[in-house]
């Protein structure tokens, strides 16, 4: 109690029922393209078993083409060259390569087929759950469209990143009354180990796990935005850090530009070299059409007003 009085504990951040829902629902969607990766790597493994070499010349077997050449393998086409025709035509690999690589498809098993085919269908089962996943997080956040569409706007972070990270802190992250609290609460600052006044380890505390491989998604994205603040950060530290370490600083200048955005109600202006109009045209309207897909209501901005 003493110590309590003194200031010298911190209570925790408990959300209340609402933003515990909120994050229900993309932590739920995390661990289903956990397991959509996982039935990925056992399709390979499948494949590979059936001597059908497609992912030495596909690079996502749940891609366009690919989806296109199993489900017709499975319903017992045993022509390579047929199943060749039907693959995307921006495909890098050549009908030839394509038909000696499906080779073994003339003499597959059928139970390799029906394995295939169950595959196939359990992926299509975790895309449907994904996808209601997605429009209940729309929902849920609809009177909060917002800052979801300024949050959306960072480089690197986009609608996918903005709702999970506005359920982890909050709508206007009012828990954290500052930027340097919310870095410290996610885990993104430097750790302070001292005894006895000697520094032990600078090691980051734990955090937040999910909002922190949120970010490191969303700095590893943004460095590769040409003409962003971001990239000229990453250039700048990476010969001296390494890159896991450019990344981390990457992140606590997301943490921190999140924290104005939701709490002080401003909206992101990049300080970088001027994009193209094209380019950030282009983002806008990528960006535009995803919400529009969630069910918001988005009017598209005058071109006039992007930056140059």
């Amino acid at each position: 109690m003493k110590r309590r009085v003194a200031g010298e504990l911190t209570l925790s951040f408990v959300p209340d029922s609402e933003q515990r829902l909120w994050r229900t629902v993309p932590r739920t969607k995390y661990q289903l393209h956990g397991n959509r990766v996982q039935l990925q790597n056992r399709l390979e493994a499948l494949l590979e078993e059936a001597h059908v070499k497609l992912s030495s010349l596909v690079s996502d077997l749940l891609g366009v083409s690919a989806r296109r050449m199993l489900p017709a393998m499975a319903e017992s086409e045993c022509d390579p060259a047929a199943l060749a025709t039907r693959a995307h035509f921006g495909l890098r690999a050549t009908p030839a390569a394509l038909s000696d690589a499906l080779g073994a498809c003339r003499e597959l098993h059928p139970v390799y087929r029906r394995l295939i085919k169950m595959a196939l269908a359990d992926v299509q089962r975790l895309d449907q759950e994904i996808a209601q996943l997605n429009q209940e997080m729309a929902d849920l956040l609809r009177a909060h469209e917002d800052q979801v569409r300024r949050l959306a706007e960072v480089p690197g972070v986009g609608v996918d990143s903005a709702q999970p990270i506005i359920a982890e802190v909050g709508a206007t992250a009012a828990s954290f009354p500052s930027q340097g609290n919310l870095a410290s609460w996610m885990g993104a600052c430097p750790g302070d180990n001292q005894s006895a006044g000697v520094n032990r380890s600078r090691r980051s505390p734990k955090g937040n796990r999910h909002l922190r491989r949120i970010l490191n998604q969303a700095a590893n994205a943004a460095v590769r935005m040409k003409g962003s603040i971001f990239a000229i950060l990453y250039r700048r530290y990476v010969g001296s850090m390494g890159h896991q370490q450019t990344i981390g600083i990457i992140a606590h200048r997301l943490c921190r530009l999140i924290w104005k955005i939701l709490h002080q109600g401003v909206r992101y202006e990049e300080r970088g070299p001027s994009l193209s109009q094209r380019s950030s045209q282009k983002r806008v309207e990528r960006m535009t059409r995803q919400l529009r897909r969630l069910g918001y209501h988005i009017e598209m901005p005058n071109p006039a007003t992007l930056p140059a």
